[in-house]
């Protein structure tokens, strides 16, 4: 199960590898359920919203490129909105005037994918793990400057702490008076999720224009 966050009752952010790859080219339908709020997609729980999109409702960044993961952000409109409960809100996203790398910030990613790299198998139950954030720099440290570029935002993978293959389009979130998305899960290490490379997430305040443009959510000054 792949993982978005919701801007507002009818539109969510998505990474555009896992639009791409994951749905558009390899699933031969066109219309999709999506679970909200589950903490064990095996089971139905009486929290869970179930609401339908269609492929004509993806809009990836114009701009994408698979090759070397660029503008990897997608924008879903579904097809009925989501009632927000407790445990269904919309992701609150950094303001125009944020310019915060958010080094040595916690930041906790969340998702369905791989719990190990000792296995394909992914999660039933939804995970969380935390380490800091990590300035451009220092991640560039470990990737390097063609891998990692102002449109990116990396967390560290110190302790074997990563996102995984099956989390991509998840959130990267950091606590600043509240949850405040700064990151949509893009990719790893191809040598694996727990051997200490940072994982590495599309910045979303790079992209407020494009979000923006293309939902009815409107980014604070």
């Amino acid at each position: 199960m792949k993982t978005f966050a919701l801007l507002v009752g009818l539109l969510a952010v998505a990474s555009a590898e896992w639009i791409d790859i994951d749905w558009s080219k390899v699933r031969p339908i066109e219309e999709f359920d999506h679970y909200w709020a589950p903490h064990n997609r095996n089971v139905q729980e009486p929290e869970q919203q179930r609401i339908r999109f269609s492929t004509a409702g993806i809009i990836s960044h114009p701009q994408y490129t698979p090759t070397n993961i660029r503008n990897d952000v997608a924008v879903v409109r579904l097809d009925s909105p989501i009632t927000f409960n407790a445990r269904v809100q919309p992701a609150r996203l950094p303001a125009r005037s944020d310019t915060r790398q958010f080094g040595g910030v916690m930041g906790t990613v969340s998702g369905f994918g791989r719990t190990s790299d000792a296995t394909q198998a992914t999660s039933a139950v939804v995970m969380y793990t935390t380490n800091p954030v990590m300035t451009n720099a220092d991640c560039i440290a470990q990737w390097n400057t063609v891998v990692i570029q102002p449109q990116n935002v990396c967390m560290s993978g110190a302790n074997g702490r990563s996102a995984c293959n099956g989390d991509s389009g998840g959130p990267l979130a950091v606590q600043d008076g509240g949850s405040l998305q700064i990151g949509i899960v893009s990719f790893g290490s191809a040598a694996g999720c727990s051997i200490g490379m940072p994982s590495v997430y599309a910045r979303v305040s790079f992209f407020l224009d494009f979000i923006e443009a293309n939902s009815d959510f409107v980014a604070s000054p």
